[in-house]
């Protein structure tokens, strides 16, 4: 007999038609479209419908683990980061879901004069933001985790309340709390272009017909420039491979260790299930969208692990994953309402800050819809940023 959390997520992916009309069509069914899903029907908009071209959860936020932190070097993805962390603790309550949340913290390995001293301002901001991090030294770090070799090591950043927590559970708990208010996931759907009458969108078209609607929000990850190009809007996303693996089952197990990054390499690892997840941004990667898994990318990761862990560099692994960073020009997210069509929104771009960012997120595009003044003042994030001779604010703490 299935259970019934199982029986209720396959009642958000059964096909089921696709309404003619709505008043907001979110494109997008990951954990940002989710999100703005939930925090909309939260606050008694009842004529929603998420659009999505395979299942929910079935782009990047499929990921087996996802990392959820504040410790940032922008104050925006600081308070953005603080302020989901809370959410992610509450998700018990609300929306209602066991997200598998485990706050083991965040271990930044610095190998540079000249990182420990960016790290250290970006440490006074986070604090005087509320986020508990600080410096320690090499010999902390390797208390916190025992792999390490601290061998050119300078210094570290740590923050106890940073973890890491199930993307796929946050999107469902999510789904599954709007759907209970009568939002409707069109999964297994593609939109295919839009209608713009003067300054507004009037139609979303889909394989599966059109649907009339009042605002759109684009939520489409990877995918976002070409749904925004459906309605004349440029947002500057584009598409990188990412690629991970999984150890195979360690006997004893594994210590329960930070999620740790040696951050000249962007090497990390972590624990996940009876082993460790183990990743890294391959430098060489081409911008696209193959999600093809393999394996030879895994001797980069080996290469920093002789120096960094090297008990890592020799342990069995048994497969990995591969999904698409949605990447901007400075590596911050687009987040705002389009001048022209004027009831276009759109969240996106996060840089593999998404899934960490999605609570805070969909409060904001819920204010936004609304139009009242959000919590946290995304204005520097609009999308038109690029061509306005904003100043360039880049965050460095990328993974």
């Amino acid at each position: 007999m299935a259970s019934s959390a199982s029986r209720s997520t396959s009642s958000l992916s059964a096909r089921r038609a696709v309404p003619s009309t709505a008043d907001v069509v979110i494109v997008g069914g990951g954990v940002m479209g989710a999100s703005i899903a939930f925090h909309l029907a939260e606050a008694g908009v009842r004529d929603i419908v998420v659009v999505e071209r395979g299942e929910l959860a079935g782009g990047s936020s499929g990921k087996p683990i996802g990392g959820v932190r504040a410790q940032f070097s922008d104050p925006l993805n600081i308070e953005l980061g603080h302020r989901s962390l809370r959410a992610f603790r509450d998700f018990p309550r609300r929306p209602g879901a066991d997200i598998g949340l485990d706050t083991v913290g965040y271990l930044f390995l610095l190998t540079d004069p000249v990182q420990a001293a960016d790290f250290e301002a970006a440490v006074r901001t986070q604090n005087a933001l509320g986020v508990p991090s600080r410096m320690i030294g090499p010999p902390q770090a390797r208390a916190l985790c025992p792999y390490l070799s601290t061998d050119g090591l300078v210094a570290a950043a740590h923050s106890p309340a940073d973890g890491h927590a199930r993307p796929a559970l946050v999107v469902r708990g999510y789904a599954r709390a709007a759907a209970r208010t009568g939002t409707v996931f069109a999964t297994r759907t593609a939109v295919t272009g839009m209608d713009v009458t003067g300054d507004r969108v009037t139609a979303v078209h889909t394989d599966r017909g059109p649907v009339s609607c009042s605002t759109v929000v684009c939520a489409a990850g990877a995918w976002s420039a070409r749904i925004g190009a459906m309605a004349g809007v440029e947002l500057p996303v584009r598409p990188l491979r990412r690629q991970l693996a999984f150890t195979a089952p360690l006997v004893p197990a594994a210590p329960r260790i930070p999620f740790t990054i040696d951050f000249a390499s962007s090497a990390y690892f972590h624990n996940s299930d009876d082993g460790l997840l183990l990743g890294l941004a391959d430098p060489a990667q081409a911008e696209g969208f193959d999600t093809t898994w393999t394996p030879g990318w895994l001797e980069l990761f080996r290469e920093v692990a002789r120096r960094r862990a090297p008990a890592l560099a020799e342990m069995e692994t048994s497969g990995g994953w591969a999904g698409l960073y949605e990447i901007t020009p400075d590596h911050n997210a687009l987040i705002g309402r389009s001048a022209a069509p004027v009831n276009f929104l759109y969240a996106t771009g996060f840089s593999g800050h998404g899934f960490l960012q999605a609570p805070a997120v969909g409060e904001i595009v819920r204010d936004l819809y609304l139009e009242r003044r959000p919590r946290v003042d995304v204005g520097p994030l609009g999308a038109e940023r690029f061509h306005a001779g904003a100043a360039s604010r880049p965050e460095a703490h990328v993974v």
